[in-house]
């Protein structure tokens, strides 16, 4: 599943547009859409849904956690939407010319101005779309995003927790933006083992593991994501990974072999030297 970095890494192609590619997505007006597969819009028709959004401009796109933000402007007198994305196992959002937007996997497609296209691949058809008021109808429902959080709020947030530290920075509630991979890469940043107990660290600890947790999605931003699979390419993260994927490999600071155990039901890598 695509988590912080490469969801950042969407929303800024979305913003800014390809070098030498397709647009930005932002002020460009929704001529049509179509809903390809229904049950991806969550909450209304699919009628409902490409009626709502249609004439709109997009006035912007952001993030939170995992959610694409997409900002639609007023239209025939009906006030400004909020479009949120969760692309969840398999979802891809691009700006395509119209002629490339009906793909096998293509679930929901926006007909733009110009000759483009906003084409939502999705071959495993978990991803969902939502159209609401209000964007926090839905970010609400989460924790602060993972790098937007302070290390006050986070530490005091991880003060009231108890159990491991692994399930815990899965818990979207707590952090939305962490996944599977951003959280074995944070842990070992921050010297914790995945099985740690919350109520065990000290101040130390938990300012420490912020920043590592800020550290890591900063660089997977650098490094525009990864790529993990043939869902998410063109990221290059996955070369600086120091300990997911590593199982049996050299750990980078002790030389020691990466160890691969199971924690809350999740593929868990750490280093037993390193991490206590």
């Amino acid at each position: 599943m695509p988590e912080l970095p490469e969801v950042e890494t969407i929303a800024q192609q979305l913003r800014a547009g390809r070098l030498g590619g397709a647009p930005a997505l932002v002020g460009r007006t929704i001529i049509q859409a179509r809903a390809l597969w229904p049950r991806e819009i969550d909450g209304l028709s699919a009628r409902s849904f490409e009626r709502k959004v249609r004439n709109r401009r997009v006035a912007s796109v952001g993030r939170h956690g995992k959610y694409l933000i997409i900002e639609l402007g007023a239209a025939a007198g009906d006030p400004p939407l909020s479009m949120l994305i969760h692309l969840r196992m398999s979802g891809r959002l691009d700006v395509v010319a119209q002629d490339e937007a009906y793909t096998k996997h293509a679930r929901v497609v926006w007909l733009l101005d110009g000759g483009w296209a906003l084409r939502f691949d999705d071959a495993r058809k978990f991803g969902r779309v939502f159209l609401v008021a209000d964007a926090a109808q839905i970010t609400g429902r989460i924790g602060p995003d993972a790098l937007l959080i302070g290390a006050g709020e986070f530490a005091e947030r991880l003060r009231r927790k108890r159990g491991a530290l692994k399930p815990l920075l899965l818990d979207q509630t707590f952090i939305a933006g962490v996944g599977n991979i951003y959280a074995d890469e944070s842990l070992f940043m921050a010297g914790l083992h995945p099985k740690r107990l919350a109520q065990t660290l000290s101040d130390a600890d938990r300012l420490r593991l912020h920043a590592a947790i800020r550290q890591v999605l900063l660089a997977g931003i650098a490094a525009n994501g990864a790529s993990f699979d043939w869902v998410y390419p063109g990221g290059n993260y996955q070369e600086n990974f120091r300990v997911y994927g590593r199982t049996g490999q050299a750990c980078v600071t002790c030389g020691r072999p990466i160890q691969r155990i199971i924690v809350g039901q999740r593929s868990t890598h750490y280093c037993e030297h390193c991490q206590v």
